[in-house]
């Protein structure tokens, strides 16, 4: 069991986030750069490199990955990211344990998000600005701990199978600020590219979607359990019951072959992030999609003048 010290930090967590910093400080001074000359290619704070280096920062897998390919080092740093246990002291909530218990074991996650973005795709500054909704002072740092500590395991190399599908809604509502928002957009574009997640957009516009009723998951667990998992307030549900579980796994295997396929999400995600930008214009490139299908639902649906502020779920 890890211990905390004074300030109730796990001391054997700030020891393997100590040995990831000093690993970082080896490669940037082989690299010949400072803090700051790090920082600018990232790029990011210096004071966020600092505190990586100094081990009481957990960093993003986009930073550690950007790091790697700016030091050169041959992917050591993700590899060694994804196998820190950076949280090993969390506490859920007690109507979340068993699904944070699941998601440390599943093998396949299937999720359809409305509102929000889910808590496994969120960034710190995100997940904070739902928490603070609800909590302050250390309970908010203890649940922001918990929920991050879900994540690295599906970020990592070699992770479980991960597709999310999104409701247009989880790009277009405003948590915390612009700033978080393109954060959190920029974030979904990158963890969209690795090899174990997908992400699909289901646009509000999209006329003939059969959307499951509320967010919803469904889990294989390695024992070949499957389970749907959706929430009420303060509550998590849990089915397994064949016949129920075939229907929500039929719902989300048609929802996502009728919505938008992962490139395309991927440029309407682009189209949002430019959205909450201080001009709020649109990129000029789109890759491979239908030109004219996006161009119709920008207009419809990502240059609105006013973006929706959604009532925050804070505990999921």
């Amino acid at each position: 069991m890890s211990q905390r010290d004074a300030t109730g930090e796990s001391t054997e967590a700030a020891t393997t986030a100590g040995v990831f910093g000093d690993v970082l400080r080896h490669f940037r001074r082989s690299a010949d750069l400072t803090q700051d000359g790090l920082a600018g290619q990232i790029p990011c704070d210096r004071s966020l490199v600092a505190r990586v280096e100094a081990g009481t920062r957990v960093p993003q897998d986009s930073f550690v990955r950007r790091c790697d390919a700016v030091l050169t080092t041959g992917g050591v740093l993700i590899q060694l990211w994804g196998r820190i246990d950076w949280y090993p002291a969390v506490e859920h909530p007690d109507w979340f344990q068993r699904r944070a218990d699941m998601d440390a074991v599943t093998i396949d996650l299937r999720e359809y998000q409305t509102y929000v973005v889910p808590g496994l795709l969120q960034t710190e500054d995100y997940a904070r600005a739902i928490l603070s909704y609800a909590h302050s002072g250390d309970a908010l740092e203890d649940r922001l701990r918990a929920r991050l500590s879900r994540q690295p395991r599906f970020l990592a190399p070699n992770g479980p199978m991960y597709h999310a599908i999104l409701d247009e809604s989880c790009l277009r509502n405003v948590v915390g600020s612009r700033s978080v928002m393109q954060g959190q957009l920029a974030h979904l574009l990158s963890v969209g590219q690795l090899p174990n997640i997908r992400l699909q957009v289901a646009p509000a516009d999209l006329v003939g979607l059969e959307r499951p009723d509320v967010s919803m998951s469904l889990l294989k667990l390695p024992d070949g359990a499957e389970w749907a998992y959706s929430e009420s307030l303060d509550q998590g549900h849990f089915i397994n019951e064949p016949t129920v579980y075939a229907r929500h796994s039929r719902t989300y295997d048609v929802l996502r072959a009728d919505t938008l396929s992962a490139p395309m999400s991927a440029s309407w995600i682009s189209e949002a992030l430019e959205g909450f930008g201080p001009h709020g214009e649109a990129p000029s490139q789109r890759g491979e999609v239908d030109q004219e299908q996006l161009q119709r639902r920008k207009r419809r649906q990502l240059h609105r003048s006013s973006f929706r502020h959604p009532r925050l779920r804070p505990d999921r």
